[in-house]
């Protein structure tokens, strides 16, 4: 049975090819995007299914008006794809004040603000699913992407909080969390101007490996879109979905690590309570 989708960022990268997919196996998609045009060709080719809404999610009063109208036109939206979004490249201290607003106003704040602006509608059509596309730097973090990964691991922890709240309702949520992907993300970073006290640290050699490439990407563009599709149409959908070798070792790596960690310091941890609750 089709189903509708909406879905953010939808000019380039997965937010693109999802878009496609979708259409070609006959789902209506409401796609957002900051550029008109776009998506052009599509329309061209798949007329009603398609419904384009332009909006910036950094602008809040505007996307929340983009999603009470792709409601009214499709009536009901089964999956709602929250993938706008990008990355900022260089160590912390490089950053501009401007650079570190707009990373966490479109990636965190962008969000967030998407979630709230939908969850009304699908409360009131009694229910729906919300994929949250996060990272594998959603839950581990490479020098050089500190300010995203602080947008990754906040919307996490958004949505861990918010699938609690809204599941009485029907509503359900999956963080895809890709591991690095052939798509165009590495093109679009947004990037500091270096500084050479960096040159020989983490930092320094994070820049160097991904200007020589050895920064290996080993994800599939369309395999990974196909897998996200495959699993929202699950009844029952795992609430995480690590998505690529790299996502994989690199996460249970990080988890095993604070596990041995909160074990270690389990003395230490429990010290701290009240003497009526020390056991």
């Amino acid at each position: 049975m089709a189903k509708t989708w909406l879905i953010t960022g939808t000019s380039t990268g997965l937010g693109r090819l999802l878009t496609e997919r979708l259409l070609e196996r006959g789902d209506r998609v409401v796609a957002t995007l900051r550029r008109p045009g776009a998506l052009d060709n599509l329309l061209a080719q798949h007329g009603e299914r398609l419904y384009v809404v332009n909006f910036d999610v950094t602008d809040t009063q505007a996307m929340r008006q983009g999603v009470a109208h792709a409601f009214d036109a499709f009536g009901r939206i089964d999956v709602v794809v929250s993938n706008a979004g990008y990355g900022m490249f260089g160590a912390a201290e490089e950053a501009t004040d401007e650079q570190i607003e707009r990373q966490l106003m479109t990636n965190l704040s962008g969000s967030i603000q998407l979630i709230r602006a939908v969850l009304p509608h699908l409360r009131e059509q009694g229910g729906g699913r919300i994929v949250q596309v996060s990272s594998e730097g959603g839950q581990i973090a490479y020098p050089c992407f500190s300010l995203y990964h602080a947008s990754k691991w906040g919307i996490e922890g958004f949505v861990e909080s918010v699938a609690q709240e809204v599941a009485p309702f029907g509503i359900d949520f999956i963080l895809a969390e890709p591991g690095p992907t052939a798509t165009q993300f590495g093109e679009a970073l947004d990037r500091t101007t270096p500084m050479p006290v960096y040159d020989e640290t983490p930092a320094g050699e994070t820049r160097r490996a991904l200007a020589s490439g050895a920064f290996a990407i080993k994800g599939d563009a369309i395999k990974t879109v196909n897998r996200l599709i495959d699993t929202a149409d699950l009844p029952s959908a795992p609430f995480r979905l690590a998505l690529g070798s790299t996502a994989y070792h690199s996460i249970s790596q990080a988890l095993t690590q604070r596990m041995n960690e909160l074990e270690t310091n389990k003395p230490l941890t429990l010290a701290v309570d009240q003497d009526a609750f020390i056991a």
